[in-house]
């Protein structure tokens, strides 16, 4: 009895029916319930009806009997409808306890909350919006049910609330952005479903702007894309392809830059769909918020320059990574060279390009994009802290571009021997388009790159080893290189440590003379402090990896040839090995460089400066190419039979009798037979007619063919001796004249005693350093029998 009068007023017949196993009764009960709410409506009696919801609620909804339970569901749902549009005073006593039975183990139980509060969402429509949070929060739970039924009701209950959110315009969308962003990194794949389906709609709504909150849910999208599930892989496609459709029509209102590590991180998944899709945005985002984004270009490099390798199994990932790589490398200008690093940001002009805007970028996320060595610096983060806007013709924004970040990136990928081929290539075109348009700034980083930059000319790849040198070549001759302190640029060299070449005392004499290495290396305006720096390494190199000399040594010559002044590299190599001490390798870079001279089309105009010594810088260029080809006499007389000193040369061959005679000596001899039969001799042996005037041309052939034994080469330069002509059946009446040649009056302008002293002198170095290396490989031989 005390039971039945606390649950006044409702009956005790009712009461036993609420509690009843059997549907029907519970069901005639709410019926009761609902006609007795209905009186009290109809009397205004708030209070009787708040006390029959607290009664449903707290000895029913909540009670520990099953039963019970689903009475006070049944007849909360019948109060709701009694109440009609009055339900929205009391939708938070309404709701609380059908929530709770939500997580009620019993599937059945569950069915019925469900069911429950279909009825209540139904009766209230737009007022259940202030509590929709909780109504989400719930339904995001039985998304997922194993139970089919609980499911089945948990979605019509779904589509009710959707229609009621799209109808209204009062949705609280700010209050929903954190639960959407903490359900949507759920695992459950029916959960996922629901939480995508609730993305769609609100995309689809006009008031509501969702566009504003991407940044919150984002990463979240990426994580769902990446489900086993095909079916919400491709509802997530969906959401996203909406939102990029959205940022193409209002870019004024993307907040790119929140969202930009987002897709740095996602550009590199393993799964590739949410590669290629991140990727796809990326280059959206480039292309429509330009310099925006160059604060983060170390990041975008890191995720897009490994995908430049792919093969064609990603190429679509390949292809997109392209053009976002080609897109940010033109978003760097001469302008960024010119910042006022102090400040830590510049205002620029920016594109005009009505399409590009933003409308206030937020702070970077610190380093999400980047391993730890990547790191950015806080020079991101106070440049994106400044007021941007969209950009047009007469606008302006104020960018920083981390150059610092994005050397450190190209770096590491260069010193990655496992990266792919076209990812080496693109890093060294980033490379030399930071040389070309932010000069001052790169060579900051130059004395770190430089060693790196010479080990890639082992690369196996001819394109990048092109590459390289374009970048090496803007290096030696950009005129931001110029040091005006010698004394600095030697401590440069000296910072380089095993990679630099040695040079005795009196390459440093002159190379501290006015600016490093213009006199050692008789550069233009054009050539500046590094040119000298990297012609040592570049010996050094080939002197430290013979491989690398004898495969591609003469094409990296060539090239360097073609990017940089020619005369300039061979005086200076020149100048270098002079004061080489590594006798061989002199003698055989000398070999190299020599038939790279004879026999190359990219040297044709230094060949004809060499051949008529008409200039000073010719004759200068000669004596200089001439001490050091001494390391090598058969190439010291070609290049006399180049530059028509016959007479020296004939004097050249006459001391090799004192010299040791060997195999690859004789070799060499050889090879120069050989040559003299190419297109490049044939002014040589058109002059063998005038036979009166060449007499030591003659000679010096013919001392060339004594040297040689009975082979093929002495068969040939044999026959062309044969066809010398008899002088005296070609004497004509001007033969009596003096022949007066512009080359035979500058030849005195050579001192061609002390050269040949010099000859002498360094093949003395090359005999004694022979006898050196043989006593030492005897001694070794006693110590193996011993």
């Amino acid at each position: 009895m005390n039971a039945e009068r606390d649950l006044a007023p409702l009956a005790p017949s009712v009461v036993r029916a609420l509690n009843d196993k059997l549907y029907e009764k519970r069901k005639v009960a709410a019926l009761e319930i609902e006609k007795l709410v209905r009186e009290f409506v109809a009397q205004n009696n708030n209070s009787q009806i708040k006390h029959v919801i607290q009664i449903l609620s707290q000895e029913f909804a909540l009670s520990q009997h099953p039963h019970s339970r689903k009475g006070g569901l049944i007849g909360l749902a019948a109060c709701s409808i009694a109440l009609g549009k009055d339900s929205g005073l009391y939708l938070k006593e309404l709701i609380e306890p059908v929530l709770t039975c939500f997580n009620d183990a019993d599937s059945r139980l569950r069915y019925y909350a469900c069911e429950a509060l279909y009825n209540i969402v139904k009766v209230a429509r737009g007022s259940v919006l202030p509590h929709f949070n909780v109504l989400f929060d719930g339904l995001s739970k039985l998304a997922a049910d194993p139970d089919p039924n609980v499911k089945s009701g948990s979605e019509l209950l779904d589509r009710l609330l959707k229609d009621i959110v799209t109808e209204s315009n009062q949705f609280d969308l700010v209050g929903f952005i954190p639960l959407l962003r903490e359900r949507i990194y759920s695992n459950n794949q029916y959960a996922r479903q629901f939480i995508i389906s609730w993305i769609l709609v609100l995309e689809s709504v006009p008031d509501i702007n969702l566009l504003d909150y991407l940044p919150e849910i984002l990463d979240g999208l990426f994580q769902i894309l990446g489900d086993n599930s095909k079916e919400i892989r491709k509802m997530c496609e969906v959401a996203l392809g909406e939102f990029l459709k959205e940022i193409k029509k209002n870019p004024s209102s993307v907040k790119f830059a929140e969202m930009a590590n987002i897709l740095v991180i996602h550009c590199q998944a393993a799964d590739d769909l949410i590669q290629l899709t991140a990727m796809c945005w990326m280059r959206e985002f480039i292309q429509l918020a330009g310099r925006v984004m160059l604060p983060y270009s170390s990041g975008i490099l890191t995720a897009v320059l490994p995908c430049l390798s792919y093969d064609d199994r990603k190429k679509n990932i390949k292809e997109v990574a392209n053009v976002c790589n080609q897109s940010l490398m033109k978003l760097v200008i001469p302008e960024d060279d010119d910042m006022d690093e102090a400040k830590q940001s510049v205002t620029l002009l920016a594109e005009p390009t009505p399409e590009e805007s933003l409308s206030k970028p937020e702070t970077e996320c610190s380093g999400e994009s980047l391993p730890p060595h990547h790191g950015r610096s806080k020079l991101d983060i106070t440049a994106l802290n400044q007021p941007l806007f969209f950009p047009c013709s007469s606008e302006r924004i104020q960018v920083t571009l981390n150059l610092d970040g994005i050397v450190q990136v190209l770096d590491c990928h260069l010193h990655d021997t496992s990266i792919g081929m076209m990812t080496r290539i693109a890093v060294l075109k980033w490379l030399y388009h930071l040389y070309i348009k932010t000069p001052r700034k790169m060579f900051r980083h130059t004395d770190s790159l430089f060693p790196i930059l010479l080990r890639t000319l082992s690369d196996e790849s001819d394109e990048v080893i092109l590459k390289d040198l374009e970048v090496l070549a803007e290096i030696a001759s950009s005129p931001a290189g110029q040091t005006e302190d010698p004394s600095s640029s030697e401590g440069s060299d000296a910072r380089l440590g095993p990679v630099e070449l040695h040079v005795p005392a009196r390459a440093n004499q002159l190379s501290s003379s006015g600016a490093k290495g213009l006199e050692c290396s008789p550069s233009t305006p054009t050539m500046n402090s590094y040119f000298y720096k990297f012609m040592i390494n570049l010996l050094k190199r080939f002197s430290s990896e013979r491989k690398l000399l004898e495969t591609r040594g003469a094409f990296i010559i060539r090239q360097l040839c073609l990017l940089l002044n020619a005369e300039n590299i061979f005086h200076s190599m020149a100048d270098i090995l002079l004061r080489e001490e590594d006798l061989k390798f002199a003698s055989t870079m000398v070999h190299t460089l020599n038939t790279i001279l004879l026999t190359s089309s990219e040297l044709f105009q230094l060949r004809n400066q060499l051949k008529d010594l008409k200039t000073p810088e010719s004759r200068n260029l000669f004596c200089c190419l001439y001490r050091s080809w001494c390391h090598n006499p058969v190439t010291t007389v070609s290049l006399c039979f180049l530059t028509q000193n016959y007479k020296h040369a004939y004097d050249l061959i006459q001391k090799f009798g004192d010299l040791e005679v060997t195999v690859d000596f004789l070799t060499e001899v050889d090879k120069l037979v050989q040559l003299i039969e190419c297109p490049i001799f044939t002014y040589l042996r058109l002059q063998l007619l005038d036979v009166k005037n060449n007499p030591y041309l003659i000679k010096a052939l013919y001392g060339l063919l004594m040297l040689l034994p009975q082979s093929s080469a002495f068969q040939l330069l044999s026959h062309r001796l044969q066809c010398v002509p008899n002088p005296e059946l070609m004497q004509t009446s001007d033969s009596t004249k003096p022949s007066t040649g512009f080359r035979r009056t500058t030849a005195s302008n050579i001192d061609y005693t002390e050269l040949l002293q010099h000859f002498e002198k360094v093949q003395n170095k090359h005999l004694e350093a022979r006898h050196q290396r043989a006593g030492r490989a005897e001694q070794l031989d006693r110590r193996v029998v011993l």
